[in-house]
């Protein structure tokens, strides 16, 4: 799962050097963070969180053939 949200995270943004992705596993759901650029943050939210909701979307369907929950936190 990290390495799909690394793809497409550093696909969107201007420095994909800045990409960074951590899973943190948790008893219930595993937390997914990025970080990127600041200038890069909007990039990576989209126009009113579509990019963001297109992301959630896609973990939430590889997380369910996993049986795992996943959550998407995108960190400035």
């Amino acid at each position: 799962m990290k390495g799909l949200v690394s793809y497409i995270a550093t696909s969107l943004v201007d420095e994909p050097g800045a990409v960074r992705v951590r899973e943190v596993p948790g008893a219930r759901e595993t937390r997914i963070e990025v970080r990127v650029a600041e200038k890069d943050v909007g990039q990576v939210i989209g126009r009113q969180g579509r990019t963001a909701r297109a992301l959630r979307v896609l973990i939430a369907a590889a997380g369910r053939k996993r049986r795992r929950q996943y959550s998407l936190e995108i960190m400035e």
